[in-house]
């Protein structure tokens, strides 16, 4: 079944192993041996209840989250995440501090991509409270206006007592991610944060979910992420909020809040254990076997040191094209995703030659987001090291044959 498959290197909907989407056909048709299949299964059903409780402990387990945070599924993507992080804090702020106008409500965003450009304009779209963007990468790059590094942590400017303070760990168009080592000068600057409180600390997680460890997780109120990447398809979206921040919305409506839409409330999703209406159920069972199969190669430790190694080999391999004059990196040292690799391949048509060359060879999904152009190779999870090995091969490849074309 999978010997006609080519290599994915798209940026998602994404590779899954190969093992598991066979075992997930096989579900389609008979599920955990009740005869009926997954995707017609009833949701209330005591085997798939069972199922969802078993995906939510491999989920804490693996990423050691503590009991003072809950796990959630729920739909929409990191998109729908974008509105439903603004209207639950803001409820909570608004329960902590009814007597605060709107103008005094603040919520702070950390721009450094695509994405997390997207957040802060739905945070302005749905107004209610100031947006206090604390810092924007554009402002640090190479050109004025590309998003091409991680800010220096001098740069940043949050908020005395914001209702929530965004960012994105991994920016998937733009390649762009923060370090994991707090020593680092392109980590998300924790230490610049309030520690006396909860922090209203909200991360994007969608496109680097389960790939190796959450640095400060328990500092977060709010980590979400779009299954589609890593751990499953399109469809599921995985919640990790903290206990205090999943509060009475309609309390906070009576005090002047936003009214929060049933399906959009993280008291909703918690009461009913995800449950409230029919969730995507296929997605949510492909992703508990890809979550299965994590642990059974060793879990996050695993995953951490392969996905360092693919990593690594990419941006050694782009780094000898740019000694060729064939490749150049987009992105500014020590900012560079471990899962989307971003570059540029130069001269006149040289980049249609690199992914016609590479779907000659059966790897496919390497154009860059149609927003910045040029190449991004993603090395979700699912691709293996020997996957990345090949690609390498045939960058090495190409860049010889550009070089000897024009020197």
């Amino acid at each position: 079944m999978a010997s006609s498959r080519v290599l994915n290197f798209g940026a998602g909907p994404s590779a899954l192993p190969a093992s598991v989407l066979e075992k997930a056909a096989e579900g389609l048709l008979n599920f955990n041996g009740t005869g009926i299949g997954i995707a017609e299964i009833s949701h209330r059903s005591k085997e798939f209840t069972a199922f969802v409780a078993n995906l939510e402990f491999l989920i804490r387990t693996q990423l050691d989250v503590p009991p003072t945070h809950a796990i959630l599924f729920t739909q929409g993507g990191g998109s729908a995440q974008f509105s439903a992080t603004v209207l639950n804090l803001l409820a909570r702020h608004r329960l902590l501090h009814p007597h605060l106008s709107d103008d005094e409500r603040v919520m702070d965003y950390v721009v450094t991509g695509s994405w997390s450009e997207k957040a802060a304009e739905e945070a302005k779209r749905m107004g209610g409270s100031r947006v206090n963007v604390a810092v924007d990468s554009r402002k640090y790059s190479k050109d004025g206006k590309s998003f091409d590094n991680i800010p220096p942590h001098t740069e940043y400017a949050f908020s005395p007592d914001p209702a929530l303070i965004y960012y994105c760990e991994n920016e998937t168009v733009d390649g762009v991610e923060f370090s994991h080592k707090d020593a680092d000068a392109t980590s998300f600057p924790y230490h610049l944060l309030d520690k006396g409180a909860l922090l209203p600390l909200v991360a994007d997680y969608s496109s680097s979910f389960m790939c190796r460890p959450i640095p400060h997780l328990s500092d977060h109120a709010v980590i979400f992420a779009g299954a589609q990447k890593n751990i499953g398809p399109a469809g599921l979206t995985i919640l990790i909020v903290r206990q205090d921040c999943i509060v009475d919305v309609d309390a906070a409506a009576q005090l002047g809040a936003t009214p929060i839409p049933l399906t959009m409330s993280y008291k909703t999703l918690f009461d009913s254990k995800s449950l409230y209406n029919t969730p995507s159920v296929l997605p949510i069972y492909i992703a508990g076997l890809v979550l299965e199969h994590l642990a059974e190669l060793g879990g996050l430790k695993y995953y951490e040191q392969t996905n360092r190694k693919k990593a690594e080999k990419v941006y050694e391999a782009v780094r000898k094209g740019e000694e060729k004059a064939v490749l150049q990196r987009k992105v500014q040292d020590g900012a560079g995703s471990w899962m989307n690799v971003v570059f540029s391949v130069l001269g006149d048509g040289a980049e249609q030659r690199f992914i016609e060359g590479a779907e000659k060879e059966d790897m496919k999904g390497l154009k860059g987001h149609r927003s910045v152009g040029g190449i991004r190779v993603s090395l979700y999870n699912a691709i293996t090291e020997a996957d990345t090995d090949k690609l390498i091969g045939y960058i090495e490849k190409f860049v010889l044959a550009e070089s000897n074309t024009t020197s």
